[in-house]
């Protein structure tokens, strides 16, 4: 990608407003960044193995943030990155003060609301560090890929992100979450599920890629 594209062309489209595309693309990453790290808060059992139940949402973050990378361009996409970062501590903050906050006698859910959405602190930073450290390096392979193998064949470009940046995901979720509170066949177990299932979603959002079009004056 050139260095002197001018930071307006990275949020334009042809006729210089902002593109609805992006708008969209930007906004689904953030939301399912969010929905992914309120679901984890509860560890499910799926065919007899334990998983966090925002595994089924966080994958598809990978194909959107390569195609906010493909749309806007690297630096556009780290920004949402830690962007999205800096809103989910700010959501964890927030619920765990809202969770804080007296019941009214009322209302008589103080107790449930707490025990689900006051978020455990070790899980929601280990799924933070998790997301950004790993999305950054997609975004380094991504980049490097494009720029370095080939631009054409875009599925591929996303398959070989995300194959690097899945599983350094997964270990960082898995073992800063739950290592030494749960045994480690546990952890691997976590870790093992959940990687299977984020390359199954990784393998079925392929085709998002071609959603939007490169971005101009690369």
């Amino acid at each position: 990608m050139h260095s002197g594209t001018s930071p307006r062309s990275l949020s334009a489209d042809a006729s210089g407003g902002i593109s609805s595309a992006a708008v969209i693309i930007v906004s689904a990453y953030i939301a399912a960044q969010m929905l992914a790290d309120i679901a984890s808060l509860k560890i499910g059992l799926v065919f007899g193995f334990a998983v966090d139940m925002g595994t089924f949402v966080y994958p598809i973050t990978f194909t959107l943030r390569d195609l906010v990378h493909k749309r806007l361009g690297k630096r556009a996409a780290r920004t949402v990155i830690v962007t999205a970062g800096a809103m989910n501590v700010f959501m964890a903050l927030y619920l765990f003060w809202t969770a804080s906050v007296p019941g009214d006698p009322g209302w008589g859910l103080f107790e449930e609301f707490r025990a689900i959405l006051s978020p455990v602190g070790r899980i929601v930073a280990a799924s933070i560090a998790a997301e950004v450290v790993s999305e950054l390096l997609d975004t380094e392979v991504y980049h490097w890929f494009v720029t370095r193998i080939t631009a054409k064949k875009q599925w591929l470009r996303v398959l070989v992100s995300n194959a690097a940046s899945v599983p350094v995901d997964n270990l960082i979720f898995a073992v800063g979450a739950f290592a030494f509170s749960v045994s480690w066949a546990v952890v691997l177990e976590i870790f093992l599920f959940n990687l299977a299932v984020k390359f199954l979603v990784t393998l079925l959002s392929l085709p998002l890629i071609y959603a939007v079009p490169e971005r101009a004056g690369r």
